[in-house]
């Protein structure tokens, strides 16, 4: 049985979080046959070009099979393909968060100018464990750590919400604008840091001068800009002594690379999400 499928799904509703970060709803005949893991669930996103109406996906294509072919296709015609995460899912319904650059990227203007019928397509899992979910804490583990920007913001509010009663979690969360801070509906014991780049803050200025609390097991979780994330994870391995093989950590973006940059690393055998270094 395959672990993924493609789903067509369409946008439901639309609602505006804060300066950067817009959720849409997408729902659909097959909406509750996508399966997700929970936590940092990670999925595949086809959106069509200004000048279509649908998203072009290529037709009957297999799990293992999809991706040369939608290589192949004209870049001009083939669907824009980004990598997004399930915020929530509710029956019918799937919650996908966008952080809104001022880039003008080709998922920031779809989003942005998004509403109710438009249609999309998504390769998802169709089992909950799956490869998609790359938070996975050893039953050792004691305490979780969680440092992420406003692209891993998504996720890291799935991961929080995620963890069990009982859990003792710190995070700190660096986004652009005050306005743009959430407040989570956690079950566990979580202690949030916020970090507003407009009052001068930073994941690479704070977490160095942070007492972390590092005693016991803890397991941390990294994701945002790759070259913030590498320097966190050494700085976390290099000078606090952790266990390498207790931080997991994600490049959700790169500065100065397009989504097309890193699926040209992917046809060269990397993973620019969860590569080592």
């Amino acid at each position: 049985m395959s672990a993924f499928d493609f789903f067509e799904l369409r946008v439901l509703r639309t609602e505006r979080l804060g300066p950067t970060l817009l959720r849409i709803t997408l729902g659909g005949d097959r909406a509750d046959e996508f399966v997700s893991g929970g936590r940092d669930q990670r999925f595949k996103l086809f959106l069509p070009h200004p000048h279509q109406e649908t998203p072009v996906v290529p037709a009957d294509a297999g799990e293992d099979e999809w991706f040369a072919r939608w290589r192949a296709m004209d870049p001009a015609e083939r669907a824009i393909m980004r990598t997004y995460t399930v915020r929530a899912q509710r029956p019918g319904e799937i919650d996908v968060d966008f952080a809104l650059h001022g880039d003008g990227g080709p998922a920031s203007r779809w989003a942005a100018s998004a509403r109710p019928g438009d249609p999309v397509t998504l390769i998802g899992p169709l089992v909950a464990d799956n490869g998609g979910v790359d938070f996975d804490p050893p039953r050792e583990a004691d305490r979780i750590l969680v440092f992420a920007d406003e692209t891993a913001l998504p996720a890291a509010g799935g991961i929080l919400e995620w963890l069990p009663s009982g859990t003792r979690a710190h995070a700190w969360i660096e986004v652009p604008h005050a306005a743009d801070r959430q407040d989570f509906e956690a079950k566990a014991d979580v202690e949030v840091t916020w970090l507003v780049r407009d009052e001068g803050g930073s994941l690479l200025d704070a977490v160095p001068a942070a007492d972390l609390p590092l005693d016991g097991a803890p397991y941390t979780w990294i994701a945002g800009e790759s070259g913030t994330v590498k320097r966190l994870r050494r700085h976390l391995v290099n000078e606090r002594g952790l266990d390498r093989r207790s931080v997991r950590f994600m490049g959700y973006w790169r500065r100065g690379a397009s989504e097309e940059d890193l699926l040209g690393e992917v046809l060269q055998g990397k993973d620019p999400h969860t590569s080592e270094e």
